[in-house]
């Protein structure tokens, strides 16, 4: 008699939401290229607003709802954190700073959300997780420097857009944290659609104030590809993965996979731009994969009674 087979959910537990937070980062990782080559055509708050305008209407066409009015205020914090201040930041840094520097702070992001998660939503770290978060750190600082430890590279941050981009990566951190309960609550579609509408009603006073719509009829075609790939791709379909996979994986899990962020941006300018690839940003890349897959799938550390009893009192 042969033994039935375990179902596929224990063999490949939470796939089909941690390959779509992977695909979010595929984008995102892309993102930086794209922004670079929009931001020569427009202005950051130009470049931010039709964008998320562009995700907004994406989602709403998908959910066709809106949130409810209970959901509004942590929606609003939402927007205001992962939208309004998360792009302004990043996008004016990149017209401020390096590629390189940019990599090597955003490998920071899963470091902060690691430690957030265990302060505030009570997810413990095993042996095996920690040092996946500092295998993953190291990788992402190889694959950017690429193996040059200079003076220049490690003096963090030697400049206002390297700043920005550190503050991006706890704001980041920050967001995702807000985010869980509510996602979790409405659901990914409804949660994130009301979250971008809100963080691009932020948006709109200052496209208005600067005239930012006479900008747009002097966009190229290839200006307008820019755009588009960073409204519909990294927008509307990266936010809604995300956030499908917040709903149903550990914080810190997820936001392991943004150690991928910078290897993925390496290789597309490095494809787009003919940067060279070396010996050491090859070696850092396989450091990434494996520290990642390494704390996506560590065993997770039981919380221990007294933890469990203190949570039933407190949902009493």
């Amino acid at each position: 008699m042969k033994t039935p087979r375990p179902p596929t959910t224990t063999l490949f537990p939470m796939l089909r939401p941690r390959l779509g937070a992977l695909i979010a980062v595929i984008f995102w990782g892309m993102s930086f290229v794209a922004t670079k080559a929009a931001l020569r055509e427009v202005s950051p708050v130009t470049l931010i607003t039709t964008r998320f305008a562009i995700g907004s209407v994406l989602l709403l066409l998908i959910v066709r709802r809106l949130p409810p009015r209970d959901a509004w205020p942590t929606l609003m914090l939402m927007g205001f954190a992962g939208i309004f201040v998360h792009q302004m930041l990043q996008a004016y840094a990149l017209t401020m700073t390096t590629a390189m520097h940019t990599g090597w702070l955003i490998g920071m992001t899963p470091i902060w959300s690691a430690i957030l998660a265990a302060l505030f939503l009570g997810e413990r770290l095993g042996p095996i997780r920690i040092a996946g978060l500092a295998g993953g750190f190291t990788g992402a600082v190889l694959v950017i420097t690429r193996g040059e430890w200079s003076s220049h590279v490690l003096q963090l941050p030697s400049t206002r857009g390297d700043l920005l981009i550190l503050v991006s990566t706890v704001n980041w951190a920050i967001y995702s944290s807000i985010g869980h309960k509510t996602i979790r609550r409405l659901g990914p579609k409804v949660a994130m659609s009301g979250a971008m509408l809100a963080g691009t009603a932020m948006l709109l006073p200052f496209f208005i104030a600067q005239r930012g719509w006479r900008e747009l009829p002097h966009v190229t075609r290839s200006g307008w590809l820019a755009v588009l790939f960073l409204g519909i791709g990294c927008s509307g379909l990266g936010y809604l993965l995300w956030s499908n996979a917040l709903e149903k994986v550990e914080l810190s899990r997820v936001a392991s996979l943004l150690y991928l962020e910078p290897l993925i941006t390496f290789a597309t300018a490095a494809a787009l731009l003919h940067e060279p690839v070396s010996a050491a940003a090859v070696a850092g890349g396989m450091l990434v994969l494996v520290s990642v897959i390494a704390t996506q799938y560590a065993p997770a550390i039981q919380r221990n009674a007294g933890a469990d009893v203190l949570e039933q009192r407190r949902s009493a």
